[in-house]
């Protein structure tokens, strides 16, 4: 992905996003022709010249510091997750040479975390561009039998908004479908070389409009925890809540470790869920995989 064009959005976005009167800037009654601050009004709040943000906006400063970087992201009033994706681009702007990804394997000792869970809840990885890497049965008969898919749709953006399935499982499907795209946007700059990523937003991009609209928001987001609402086809509705555990030695797998609450409806769902499989849920993991192409 071009890193100055990404970069150049994303600030603007994020500078149309600010109005004065957040930012504590005073402004008269005459009309504005942008929706957000002007230039000169963030680089003032950065405390930087405007021809020096200008060309920053445009990828054109290739050598910022990162204090500037981050009073720049003071002044735009980025969260967490938003100035990491700042500093990614920063660091990206020239063209990465495209080099081979290393194949996402699962740990052997994280298959041993989803055995230890075995039926009790649902739990499964995810790897770079929201692939799933393995799930226990009841995670794959909660959401969906990833087992059964080709091994390039075993992708949850791909789920979120590619199966009409996913629009009745998830409860706030434009929820969790946005937070999936700005889960994407954060991997984008960490991964600029990644072809596999490059061809599924290229998809998502041409098939969902709902893709295609939220992605050029350039919101950036990664959620680590909170609740889902589900309704299943079987035992109805579900309240769970969510973990997802970074673990030490590969900073793109999440575990995510899908709970109940003791006693609630939702834990008797789940139980439900669980004897309707079989109770065969202590193995989760897909084959080896093939090595990745992408």
């Amino acid at each position: 992905m071009e890193h100055n064009a990404e970069l150049r959005d994303f600030l603007r976005a994020r500078r149309n996003r600010l109005s004065p009167q957040d930012a504590g800037i005073t402004v008269s009654g005459a009309p504005r022709r942008v929706p957000g601050l002007r230039r000169e009004e963030l680089a003032r709040l950065a405390g930087v010249s405007t021809d020096y943000y200008t060309r920053l906006e445009q990828g054109r400063h290739l050598n910022v510091s990162e204090a500037v970087l981050d009073a720049v992201a003071r002044a735009l009033r980025l969260d967490a997750a938003e100035r990491a994706y700042l500093f990614e681009l920063a660091r990206h702007r020239t063209p990465p040479r495209r080099r081979p990804q290393r194949p996402q394997r699962v740990r052997p000792e994280v298959h041993r975390v989803l055995d230890l869970l075995g039926d009790r809840t649902p739990v499964f990885v995810i790897g770079r561009r929201t692939d799933v890497l393995a799930a226990n049965r009841l995670a794959r008969t909660l959401i969906t039998d990833f087992d059964a898919l080709p091994h390039r749709d075993r992708n949850l953006a791909r789920f979120m908004f590619l199966d009409d399935a996913a629009r009745d499982l998830y409860r706030e499907w434009d929820k969790h479908a946005a937070e999936a795209v700005a889960a994407l946007r954060l991997d984008a700059a960490r991964h600029p070389d990644d072809p596999g990523l490059t061809e599924l937003v290229g998809e998502l991009t041409i098939k969902s409009a709902e893709f295609r609209a939220w992605w050029a928001d350039h919101n950036v987001r990664q959620r680590l925890h909170g609740v889902k609402l589900y309704h299943h086809p079987v035992v109805g509705d579900l309240t769970l809540s969510y973990e997802h555990v970074l673990f030490p030695g590969d900073s793109d797998q999440l575990v995510c470790i899908h709970t109940a609450e003791p006693g609630s409806t939702s834990e008797a769902a789940l139980q439900l869920l669980a004897a309707w499989t079989g109770a065969d849920t202590t193995a989760s993991g897909f084959p080896d995989p093939e090595p990745d192409p992408r």
